[in-house]
């Protein structure tokens, strides 16, 4: 029986993770709500472990009313401590907060969220062999992330959001031999 070979960072004793390696990670997602998701969600993600995330991440839905933007930009105070209060999500203020103001810096955008960001698309980035050729930072992520700050959104560095190109499929970083880019639809 052939061994599937999968990217290395994501290990292979965790289903939550092998399942968001295999069937998630790197594949295309659009519509504002489901981008703003992952925009939020990476933001949580800063200094964590992805799989903390992850494991949240249903809390993380329900806590943010499915990470509706219009819901989520009309959030008061007593919605900012009622998240402080949810053992179930990561419990910063900083981020809680920035959250809410990047709902509503999504509102206010000209174009909407999912448009902005897969303006910033490289379909033809290089195919890494090792994880060694995966940058953590590329031109097109230090755009996007001056581009979403120049909206007002908050914790987008570069490095967020060469994530947030990974995950939401602006960008295919699976490793060149690795189960999910062959089999990639």
């Amino acid at each position: 029986m052939t061994e599937l070979i999968r990217c290395t960072w994501a290990g292979m004793s965790d289903p939550m993770y092998l399942a968001y390696h295999d069937e998630e990670w790197g594949r295309p997602v659009r519509g504002d709500d489901a981008v703003f998701e992952r925009v939020a969600l990476e933001a949580f993600q800063s200094g964590l472990s992805w799989l903390t995330i992850l494991r949240k991440r249903e809390n993380f839905r329900a806590a943010f009313d499915g990470f509706s933007i219009p819901k989520v930009a009309a959030y008061t105070e007593q919605d900012v401590e009622r998240l402080l209060g949810d053992a179930g999500i990561v419990r910063n203020r900083a981020k809680i907060e920035a959250a809410i103001s990047n709902a509503r810096a999504a509102q206010d955008l000209p174009v909407g969220l999912s448009e902005l960001v897969w303006r910033h698309a490289d379909p033809d980035s290089p195919v890494p062999r090792t994880m060694a050729d995966v940058p953590a930072v590329t031109p097109g992520s230090k755009a996007l992330a001056k581009e979403l700050k120049r909206h007002g959104f908050r914790f987008v560095g570069p490095t967020t959001a060469y994530a947030l190109m990974q995950a939401i499929g602006l960008v295919n970083d699976h490793l060149a031999d690795c189960v999910a880019r062959v089999t990639r639809p």
